[in-house]
C-alpha cells in the first residue's frame, strides 16, 4: 500500500509537517531516538522532539493524501531516471538490440521502424501478443519486427529456443513460419515439439542437430540475459521501440503509439 510505504519515510514527513506548519528551521539539531532534546526553529522558538513528531502525526492523519501526493512524484522522478538511463543502454548497444545476427526478423526487413521484441515460448501473455505482432505488420509495411529469444521459463524454453536459434541459422526465410507455428502453437513448446515444427517446414533432422550445437547459441543467451539487466527488463513480452522500452503485454493500440511516436522521432 502506498500509504503504508510513506508513513515509514520519516524524512519526508518531517519535511512535509514543517512546511504545512509554517516552520523553517535555522539549524535544528537532531536528536537520537528515544531522546526529548528541543529542536531549535527559526529566531528564538523552540520546540520539544515529541512535540514536533506529534505534529507530524496529526498532520499527516489530517491530511494523508499529501502521502499519494509525494508517493506519486517519487514514482515520477523514478520512472524518468529510469528513462534517462534506458537512453544510454539503447545508444551503447544499438547494434545488439535491433541488428543481431542470431534474432529473427518478420515484417519489412528494411523498414524503417524497428521493434523488438523480448519473448519467451511458454509465455502465456506472448502468445497472446502474437497477434500483436501480426496485425501490426500487416498494417504497417515499412515496420521492421526483431524476435529477440529470452527463454527465461525453464529447461523446456530453452531447449526450445535452442531449436529456434538452429532453424534460423539454417532456414532464416521460414523462421516467422517456424516462430508462429511454436508460439502460436497448443501446448507447451519443448525441444521435442520445437524439431517437429522445424522437420515439417524443411529442415535436416542431423543437420538441425548439428546446428543446435553452435556454442554460439549459448554465447547469444548470455547477451541477451545481460542487455535484459541492463534495460530492467524481467518478464516477457517487452519491446524495445525506437528509444523506449515497453513493459508487458499492452495491446496492439499501445504499441502502435510507440511505433508512431518512435516514426515521429526519425
Amino acid at each position: 500500500m502506498k500509504k503504508a510505504l510513506l508513513l515509514g519515510t520519516t524524512g519526508i514527513a518531517v519535511a512535509l509537517a514543517m512546511l504545512a506548519f509554517g516552520f523553517v528551521a535555522g539549524s535544528p539539531q537532531i536528536a537520537k531516538a528515544g531522546t526529548a532534546q528541543p529542536v531549535q526553529m527559526a529566531g528564538d522558538t523552540k520546540i520539544d522532539r515529541a512535540e514536533v513528531e506529534g505534529i507530524i502525526r496529526d498532520y499527516l492523519l489530517k491530511n494523508p493524501e499529501v502521502l499519494l501526493e509525494v508517493q506519486d512524484a517519487l514514482e515520477a522522478k523514478q520512472k524518468e531516471e529510469q528513462r534517462i538511463a534506458h537512453l544510454g543502454v539503447i545508444k551503447d548497444a544499438k547494434d545488439q538490440i535491433f541488428n543481431s545476427a542470431f534474432d529473427g526478423v518478420v515484417g519489412n526487413p528494411n523498414g524503417k521502424v524497428t521493434i523488438v521484441e523480448f519473448y519467451d515460448y511458454n509465455c502465456g501473455f506472448c502468445k497472446r501478443a502474437i497477434d500483436d505482432m501480426r496485425a501490426l505488420t500487416k498494417a504497417d509495411p515499412d515496420l521492421r519486427f526483431v524476435l529477440k529469444e529470452f527463454p527465461i521459463l525453464g529447461p523446456d524454453s530453452q531447449k526450445a529456443s535452442v531449436v529456434s536459434m538452429a532453424f534460423h541459422l539454417m532456414k532464416p526465410e521460414k523462421y516467422g513460419e517456424f516462430h508462429n507455428a511454436l508460439l502460436g502453437g497448443q501446448g507447451r513448446a519443448t525441444e521435442a515439439a520445437a524439431i517437429k515444427i522445424a522437420l515439417s517446414l524443411g529442415a535436416d533432422e542431423a543437420t538441425l542437430r548439428e546446428k543446435m550445437k553452435d556454442p554460439s547459441i549459448p554465447e547469444a543467451f548470455s547477451k541477451t540475459y545481460d542487455l535484459a539487466n541492463k534495460l530492467a527488463i524481467t518478464g516477457t513480452p517487452s519491446y524495445v521501440v525506437g528509444n523506449e522500452v515497453v513493459f508487458g503485454a499492452l495491446g496492439q493500440e499501445v504499441l502502435a503509439e510507440k511505433i508512431e511516436a518512435a516514426k515521429a522521432a526519425l
